[in-house]
């Protein structure tokens, strides 16, 4: 009886709505914009600082994520012991983190510590010293994360994917050198955060049980802080991608090869872009998708594929990845290309997209779940202007999509011509 129960799959229940909290929002004494997310039950905050320095903003390689990195390795009034000594009494939690487009550094903490916290946020943020020794032992450590990366076929793959997409010149698409670890000094950081890490290019979020002194410590801490007009700067960075579409690198003694197949597109900001997060999972997107049913579960040519879109300020791409033997290389690559036909001419059927529906549903709950979730949430829709409205689309989208939209979704954006196929491994 026991084993005929088993077999029974729960029933599921459709999202009928999704209720998203909005962030409220206040400006410091001078001007710098405050965005606030007021949820969850424990006396816990998060506070994130973020900036408009990200790799996009580099004149060298490496410049920005170094100088991101840097930040907690010496002040003006703390040694870097001393910081990390201090960090760890308040039982701070900090994450630093430098990205194409945006930086900056998130800290989880007890609320009732919001005033230390805010001191040493000022101390890591705005009095870094960039300690020659420090960096030295930093560049060296991550010379030697970079040397053993080389090995690996799916870095390099995807390095070469950016490569081809944005060109090697343009900072979402140049390839670091190891030459690139000996030309980041500490008077080459100095500048970048002094020109990039300032108050008037600073946004702050926080989320969870917001402490009720928060605005005047802010205030006391930041909001006194002279503003400067932000000029706008002209790019001479032009995004081009690489003639040649397909890329193979050879990689002598490998046992698998990297398949990075995908090209530029559009970015959140677009109105088709929630069709294409649907389309995307059908093809790739989750567990169930047509590639994982195809070549991993019937073909067992790969352990792992997937299909995903990624938003940036001045773009967006998609990527289909994975890893299979030299044997399944052009095998898989036929069957890929075969998907992406499949959707652009034939009608997909109302059981496979119930599926989908559930699936996609079922994310957004999670995208919701608890305050700092919440607050990811929201930056990732701010960092591009948007506001939760972007997710009522979205989820009105996952509900109403039909079967002819994503046929001409797929015939608009998956382009076979146009899409770079980049592969690394044995010949």
């Amino acid at each position: 009886m026991m084993n005929n129960l088993q077999r029974i799959q729960p029933p599921v229940f459709p999202v009928e709505k999704v209720i998203i909290p909005e962030a409220k929002s206040f400006r410091l004494n001078n001007g710098v914009p405050v965005y606030t997310i007021e949820a969850g039950t424990e006396d816990i905050m998060r506070l994130e600082f973020v900036f408009k320095a990200g790799q996009i903003k580099e004149s060298l390689p490496l410049l920005g994520s170094t100088c991101n990195i840097m930040l907690s390795e010496g002040s003006q009034n703390y040694t870097s012991e001393e910081l990390n000594r201090s960090l760890d009494f308040y039982g701070v939690f900090l994450n630093q983190s430098a990205e194409k487009d945006y930086a900056g550094i998130v800290l989880f903490f007890l609320s009732k510590h919001i005033e230390k916290v805010m001191e040493l946020c000022r101390e890591i943020l705005f009095r870094p010293v960039f300690p020659e020794p420090e960096l030295n032992s930093l560049m060296r450590k991550r010379l030697r994360w970079y040397m053993v990366n080389r090995e690996k076929v799916q870095n390099l793959a995807m390095d070469n994917f950016f490569e081809s997409l944005f060109g090697k010149n343009h900072p979402y698409g140049y390839q670091v050198h190891e030459q690139d670890f000996e030309m980041i000094t500490p008077s080459l950081l100095a500048d970048f955060h002094n020109k990039y890490y300032t108050p008037e290019n600073m946004t702050i979020i926080i989320s969870g049980k917001i402490h009720d002194k928060t605005t005047d410590h802010l205030n006391s801490y930041f909001g006194n802080m002279a503003l400067k007009e932000i000029k706008k700067e002209n790019s001479v960075n032009f995004i081009k991608g690489e003639k040649i579409k397909k890329v193979h690198i050879n990689k002598s003694g490998t046992v698998q090869t990297a398949i990075r197949i995908g090209s530029a597109i559009i970015n959140k900001r677009h109105s088709d872009y929630p069709g294409l997060k649907i389309l995307d999972s059908i093809l790739g997107g989750y567990f169930g998708s047509r590639l994982m049913k195809n070549i991993r579960e019937e073909k067992g040519y790969t352990y792992g594929i997937n299909s995903s879109l990624t938003s940036l300020d001045l773009t967006g791409y998609k990527v289909i990845s994975t890893e299979v033997g030299q044997k399944y290389c052009q095998k898989t690559k036929d069957e890929i290309y075969k998907e992406i036909r499949l959707l652009q001419n034939v009608p997909v059927k109302k059981e496979e997209m119930a599926v989908v529906r559930n699936y996609m549903s079922g994310e957004m709950v999670r995208m919701f779940d608890g305050p700092f979730a919440l607050a990811e949430s929201f930056k990732s829709v701010w960092e591009f202007g948007l506001d939760n409205n972007y997710y009522y689309r979205l989820a009105d989208k996952i509900k109403t999509i039909d079967p002819d939209e994503i046929i001409e979704l797929a015939k608009t954006y998956y382009n076979i011509d146009e899409l770079y196929e980049i592969t690394v491994g044995s010949e």
